[in-house]
């Protein structure tokens, strides 16, 4: 996907909501919105947001074991963790 090929304005948006939210949900896509010719935000999937955050949390652990103690866990086991506290988490959310 190239995001170059989904940019749309604001006006664009507001006119078209529900068929790009429907874009969005069964593509995967994402799109820059643009407000006076200038991008502004990017709109996207919302499990596709969350997946990127969980990417970004794992490289940053990641990029933490650089400094590995002797008492730092090994990378099997870090990510083994993160993904249970992953997994928590989204429990927790669903029981609200």
């Amino acid at each position: 996907m190239k995001l170059s090929e989904n940019i749309k304005s604001i006006s664009y948006l507001k006119a078209n909501a529900a068929e790009m939210i429907h874009k969005i949900n069964e593509n995967n896509d994402t799109y820059i919105i643009t407000q006076n010719g200038e991008a502004k935000v990017v709109v996207q999937d919302i499990k596709e947001y969350e997946r990127t955050q969980e990417t970004i949390a794992m490289l940053q652990l990641l990029s933490m074991t650089k400094y590995r103690s002797k008492d730092a866990k090994g990378i099997k086991e870090t990510f083994a963790d993160l993904r249970k506290y992953l997994k928590e988490l989204e429990a927790n959310e669903i029981r609200r």
